[in-house]
């Protein structure tokens, strides 16, 4: 066995082999011989090692587990896959073995040596071509679509027409519009998919061929190229930012097979169409269509779409206004991309043919930006808008919607024109009055629309619209309402008795401060004084029918008409007729002489009552809206009874002679026209009031700091004398009498 007498002893850990002869010829059997044991560490004992040595055994156990545990957990679940690829591993063994390189190779000499075999390159090539469908497919499955769109996606502008159906005003950060696809005219769609990406509707959402062309011009020359199908290019606007890199190149294809995947084609192009870069500061064909034409996309024809989709290539290089390179490139593109609509079978030969003049576009962008005027209009179109459109401000803030205004620009410009002028000769004959005066005006039709209003100088400086503000008392502009509840509900001479009818022939005590009576005797306010009317320069009249009252603007008649209909039917007239009731005055005798405070618009509006028969309709500024093209519901006003049919025929007859008594050259050979002046007794303010072919306009003329205070000043000649009226002027002017 070895280790015998006159052997070498074993060495530790040796091997020692036996030959056996019961065992066949030439087999052994080997014999582990133990390793020696450590001397004992100084200071312990034998049961101090033996625990040490269980300690460290049961330590190492443990770990070995934990190692063990682990690697059965993480390769537990591909077992079964391993055991099913084992035969195939097997059959496949003796030719990766082949592939092995092995260098230098036997069987060559020199250079050849190093060269792999072809066997190797074609596992090379296989295995890449296997690493790179494994990173695809893997890159595609990690890749989500955002859920949000970057901002410039969602945002849009609200764009504001005028009566005519012609841009007036945007408001907005993005000029952008989205409309539906069915919206958007076939013409328009295949102009820009024959010059963006004729195989849309076929095409897997990306374009290999596109993808290599950009990513070898971005590693040789730093930028990229075209040949994006437009599916990528709606993933880049939507979702990416425009950073011409290879990431976002790689992401951007990642997200457009997914897309195309997720979303029909239709949505995908309507998308696209509604977030592309047009030039001009617009976004979407809607918003360029309304740049470069001036009409929605709906009304584009083949002609002006292909050159619309011209501008996709680049707005700054095709843009025709900016000058005549420009211009020669685009006529060359859009004959194009006509020719390839014909190509493609989306327009005919015969069609085709009608296009031969290149379609020039506007100069320049008819929707402007907000500004002096226009933003006054728009503040009354938007108020308006929410209000009658149910939107909350949030709602109204994301934008989209198209809002058909009321406004008339011929009058509304005739009217700003006017009172511009009037503002600068005021300047200029008294400087010092003139910088604290405000002219309000405003035109009513007899329906509600207001058609023209003028609301300050310019609303980047004064926000403070004076067509809508309720700070000045309205005079004896305000007679007409107390003559309308007179005839309406006639008069108690009694307390509790019954009315007595009024007409307009009824006759009044026309002096100068004649005392105020009720029914118990005379009416006394509060500092225990009897209450008396006065008349314009103290003037007396005598007795005076009630037309005739109204035509010269007597007062006294009219307060005590006031206190006999009662000072209640007054207001209830006056409110029913137009006004708010937030701007009536106090409920005292001084009611019936103008004490309230109404607005230009509503006493324009209160006006616009008699001239429909009696029925008031809320003035309102906006008569449709829509988002993206919809419909948006929008609760319109509608007429209702403020005062009788003959009442209001007898209120305008008496304001027609009022108007040719004051202005007899004015009203020779002119029909229809009705009027009044008004004013008060502390001239705070001027007003003319009165109606032209079935429009009633109301201007008023007044002096505030608004430095400082609402309370109004002594207009000190600011609004002329009575025979050169600065408000009649303008009222003119505006009516076109002027």
């Amino acid at each position: 066995m070895g280790g015998g007498r006159g052997e070498k002893p074993l060495d530790a850990d040796e091997t020692l082999h036996l030959r056996v002869d019961a065992l066949r010829a030439d087999e052994t059997m080997q014999l582990r011989v133990p390793a020696p044991p450590e001397p004992p560490a100084p200071g312990g004992g034998r049961a101090e090692r033996r625990r040490s040595t269980r300690a460290a055994g049961r330590a190492d156990a443990r770990a070995a587990g934990a190692v063990a545990g682990t690697l059965a957990r993480l390769l537990g679940p591909l077992a079964p896959y391993a055991r099913r690829l084992e035969p195939c591993t097997r059959r496949i063994a003796p030719y990766a073995r082949r592939l092995k390189p092995v260098y230098p190779r036997p069987g060559r000499a020199g250079w050849r040596r190093w060269i792999p075999s072809w066997r190797q390159w074609i596992g090379a090539v296989l295995t890449s071509f296997g690493l790179l469908g494994a990173f695809l497919v893997t890159a595609y499955a990690m890749t989500d679509i955002p859920s949000n769109l970057n901002s410039y996606a969602t945002q849009q502008d609200n764009v504001y027409f005028w009566s005519d159906g012609t841009p007036m005003a945007r408001t907005g950060w993005v000029q952008r519009q989205a409309m539906p696809l069915k919206d958007i005219p076939e013409d328009v769609r295949w102009a820009v998919l024959a010059a963006e990406n004729e195989s849309f509707y076929s095409d897997p959402g990306i374009s290999a061929k596109g993808i290599t062309r950009a990513v070898f011009r971005t590693l040789g020359q730093g930028d990229t190229e075209g040949g994006s199908t437009i599916t990528q290019q709606y993933v880049k606007n939507v979702y990416l930012t425009q950073n011409q890199t290879i990431s976002r190149k790689f992401t951007e294809a990642m997200i457009a097979l997914k897309l195309d995947n997720k979303m029909s084609k239709d949505e995908i192009l309507e998308g696209y169409l509604n977030t592309s870069w047009f030039g001009r500061g617009s976004y979407g064909i809607q918003r360029a269509a309304q740049a470069y034409y001036g009409k929605d996309v709906g009304k584009l024809n083949a002609s002006e779409a292909a050159m619309l989709a011209s501008l996709l290539k680049g707005a700054g290089l095709y843009d025709p206004t900016l000058g005549k390179a420009n211009h020669a490139r685009a006529a060359e593109r859009w004959s194009w991309i006509l020719d390839r609509m014909v190509k493609i079978g989306k327009l005919s030969p015969q069609e085709r043919a009608k296009y031969t003049k290149f379609p020039e576009p506007l100069k320049s962008n008819p929707l402007y930006n907000t500004g002096e005027q226009s933003d006054y209009l728009v503040e009354l179109a938007s108020q308006y808008a929410k209000k009658a459109g149910h939107l909350t401000d949030k709602q109204f803030d994301l934008g989209g919607y198209q809002i058909y205004t009321t406004f008339d620009r011929k009058r509304e410009r005739t009217l700003t024109d006017a009172v511009t002028k009037a503002r600068k000769e005021a300047g200029q004959r008294d400087p010092a009055v003139a910088k604290n005066g405000h002219y309000g005006a405003a035109s009513v039709a007899p329906d509600g629309r207001i058609l023209a209003v003028y609301g300050g100088p310019d609303h980047r400086k004064q926000g403070y619209n004076e067509s809508n503000a309720t700070t000045v008392p309205a005079g004896t502009a305000f007679l007409p309402f107390v003559y309308a509840a007179g005839l309406e509900h006639g008069v108690h001479k009694t307390r509790g008795g019954p009315a007595t009818p009024v007409t307009p022939d009824s006759v009044y005590d026309g002096d100068d401060a004649v005392p105020v009576t009720t029914p118990e005797g005379p009416y006394w306010d509060r500092s225990g004084k009897k209450v008396a009317a006065h008349n314009d320069g103290g003037k007396s009249y005598g007795d005076i029918t009630l037309r005739e009252a109204l035509a010269k603007s007597v007062n006294t008649p009219f307060m005590q008409l006031g206190m006999d209909a009662g000072l209640d039917k007054v207001r209830q007239t006056a409110e029913a007729s137009g006004l708010l009731s937030s701007s009536m005055g106090p409920q005292v005798p001084a009611l019936s002489l103008g004490n309230s405070t109404p607005s230009a618009i509503r006493m324009a509006s209160g006006y616009a009552t008699f001239a429909a028969d009696g029925n008031h309709t809320e003035p309102y500024s906006v008569g449709r809206i829509t988002r993206n093209g919809s419909p948006v519901a929008l609760a319109t006003p509608h007429p209702r009874r403020a005062v009788g049919a003959t009442v209001a025929e007898q209120v305008t007859e008496a304001l027609g002679d009022s108007f040719r008594t004051a202005h007899p050259d004015a009203a020779a050979g002119r029909s229809g026209v009705s009027g009044k002046a008004g004013g008060n007794d502390k001239d705070t303010a001027s007003w003319y009031v009165g109606t032209a072919d079935s429009v009633s306009t109301a201007i008023v003329v007044y002096r505030i700091d608004l430095a400082k205070s609402l309370e109004p000043l002594p207009l000190k000649g600011l609004a002329g004398t009575s025979a050169s009226s600065v408000p009649y002027a303008l009222w003119s002017a505006a009516t076109g009498l002027g």
